[in-house]
C-alpha cells in the first residue's frame, strides 16, 4: 500500500475498504487507547485544520469513512463495559466487533433480538450506517440502541438517551459519522433463545406471489433470486423451544463453506473471465442448494461467513412496492446483455423512529444487488438504481449509490431535522468528507 508522511512526522498508510473499491490516504492515523485520548485527537485535528473520520473494519462500500485528514481506528476501544440484567441492556465500547459481542452475550445467556447476516463489523460502524437483518416485527441493530456516547467536534463527550440529549440520541443512532465519533453503545438485550431456520428452494413466481403471506407468517423471512433463472432460495427463521440442532459438520461445511464460499468463489472467478458462462452457471448454482432445517442460538442462525468479496448496492423500498420492483429488475436483466453471477437478496424491516434510518417512518423491504469484486458493475447498478428510485427507494448509507442531498431530502421526511442538528454540533465540518457533502449537503 502507498504511504504518506504525516504532519507530525509519523507515517500514515493508505486505507482500503473490504471490497477494495474505496481508498484514502490520511495525513495521520490514530488508535486511541481511551476515550480521553480520542477527545484529545479530535481537538488536535480541529486545531490543525484537519478533518476526522473513524473507520471500523471497512465493510461499507461507500466512502463514508474516507478522509485525507485524521483516520481514527477505534479497535482498542473494545469490550463489554457493563450488563444490566434488570434493565435488559448491555453497554459495549464502540470498537467491539459484532462477532465478539455476540459470543460474549451468548456466554452470559443473552442475545440481541435481531442482527444482520455478517458480524465482522464494529458495533459503531454497523449502527452508524444502518446495518439491518430481516424481520417482521424486530428492526435494525440501530433500533435496538438505548443509549450512546459521542465525542463531538469540540472534543466534548455527550451521553445520549431518550432522557438525556434526546435530540442527539434520536439522530445519532444512524449518524453516518456526521455528528461525531461514537465511543460506546447501550443495546437492549434479552435472554438467549433458539431460532429454527428453514431454507427451501422456491420458484420466482411462487415466492413473489406469496411474498406477503411468507412475511406475515414468519418472524424473519428473506429470499434470494438467481438472475438468469426462475429460481430462488428462501429462508424462514422463527423462535422455537429448542434444543439446539445445528447443521451436521459435513452438511454444514458443504452448504456454508464449499457451496457458499469455495465453489462460489471459483464460479465467480470463471464468470469474471468468461461472462458468457454466467447464465449456465446460475442455472446450476441455483439448483445446488437443497432444503434444510436446523435450530441454534440467534447469531449462529442470523449470520453466515462471507469470504467471497463483492461490491453491493441496496435500496429500501416501501414494502408494498418490493415485488413490483423486483419483477421490473428481472425483466431488465432478461432483456439486457448483463451477466449477473450473484443472487439478488430481499429482506424486510418494520418502520422505526430514527431520522436517517432506511426504515424511518415506513414498513420497508430491501433489495440488494451484488457484483463480484473486479467485475464491472456500473451498468447493472445504474439500471437497478433507476428502478429503485422510481419507487421512492432510500439507498443504504454504506452501499454503492449515486444519490445526493437533493434526492435524499425528498425521501426522508426528517432529513432537515438531521442536517439542522449537524449544523449545530459540527458547524465547521470537522467530521465531514466528500461523501457526506454529497449526501447531506455542504
Amino acid at each position: 500500500m502507498a504511504t504518506a508522511t504525516a504532519r507530525n512526522g509519523s507515517t500514515a498508510t493508505a486505507w482500503r475498504n473490504w471490497a477494495g473499491n474505496v481508498t484514502a490516504t490520511p495525513t495521520r492515523v490514530v488508535t486511541p487507547a481511551s476515550v480521553g485520548e480520542l477527545q484529545e485527537a479530535v481537538r488536535r485535528a480541529a486545531e490543525d485544520g484537519l478533518r476526522v473520520k473513524a473507520v471500523g473494519t471497512g465493510h461499507s462500500f461507500t466512502a463514508a469513512a474516507a478522509t485525507d485528514g485524521v483516520l481514527v481506528r477505534p479497535q482498542a476501544l473494545a469490550g463489554i463495559r457493563s450488563i444490566d440484567r434488570a434493565a435488559g441492556t448491555v453497554t459495549v465500547a464502540a470498537g467491539t466487533a459484532l462477532k465478539d459481542l455476540n459470543r460474549a452475550l451468548a456466554a452470559e445467556g443473552l442475545s440481541l433480538t435481531n442482527m444482520g447476516d455478517i458480524m465482522e463489523q464494529t458495533v459503531s460502524g454497523a449502527t452508524s450506517t444502518g446495518t439491518h437483518g430481516t424481520g417482521r416485527d424486530s428492526a435494525s441493530i440501530a433500533a435496538q440502541i438505548r443509549a450512546l456516547e459521542l465525542v463531538t467536534a469540540d472534543g466534548r463527550l455527550l451521553t445520549c438517551s431518550q432522557k438525556e440529549n434526546s435530540e442527539v440520541f434520536s439522530a445519532a443512532r444512524v449518524g453516518i459519522g456526521a455528528l461525531g465519533i461514537v465511543t460506546a453503545i447501550t443495546f437492549a438485550v434479552e435472554p438467549l433463545f433458539f431460532l429454527t431456520a428453514r431454507e427451501e428452494p422456491m420458484g420466482f413466481e411462487r415466492v413473489t406471489a406469496e411474498f406477503e403471506e411468507h412475511f406475515a407468517e414468519n418472524e424473519h423471512f428473506e429470499f434470494y433470486w438467481f438472475p438468469h433463472t426462475g429460481n430462488c432460495n428462501t429462508k424462514r427463521n422463527n423462535r422455537s423451544q429448542g434444543p439446539a440442532a445445528p447443521p451436521g459438520p459435513v452438511s454444514g461445511w458443504i452448504e456454508d463453506e464449499l457451496l457458499s464460499n469455495g465453489l462460489f468463489q471459483a464460479v465467480n472467478t470463471l464468470g469474471r473471465a468468461v461472462p458468457a458462462t454466467i447464465p449456465a452457471i446460475a442455472r446450476v448454482a441455483s439448483r445446488a442448494l437443497s432444503a434444510r432445517t436446523y435450530t441454534d442460538i440467534p447469531y449462529r442462525v442470523f449470520t453466515s461467513p462471507r469470504r467471497v468479496r463483492f461490491v453491493e448496492m441496496e435500496y429500501a423500498l416501501p414494502r408494498e412496492a418490493v415485488v413490483e420492483a423486483l419483477r421490473e429488475l428481472r425483466t431488465t436483466v432478461d432483456r439486457s446483455r448483463l451477466r449477473i453471477s450473484f443472487p439478488v437478496e430481499v429482506r424486510t424491516a418494520p418502520a422505526d423512529d430514527i431520522p436517517l434510518s432506511t426504515a424511518s417512518g415506513r414498513d420497508t423491504a430491501y433489495i440488494a444487488v451484488h457484483m463480484y469484486r473486479g467485475t464491472p458493475y456500473r451498468a447493472y447498478f445504474t439500471a437497478a438504481e433507476r428502478i429503485f428510485t422510481a419507487h421512492g427507494g432510500r439507498p443504504h448509507w454504506g452501499k454503492v449509490h449515486t444519490r445526493d442531498a437533493e434526492y435524499l431530502s425528498r425521501v426522508y421526511p426528517r432529513f432537515g431535522e438531521f442536517t439542522a442538528l449537524r449544523d449545530r454540533l459540527d458547524p465547521d465540518r470537522v467530521f465531514g468528507n466528500d461523501y457526506l457533502r454529497r449526501v447531506l449537503g455542504a
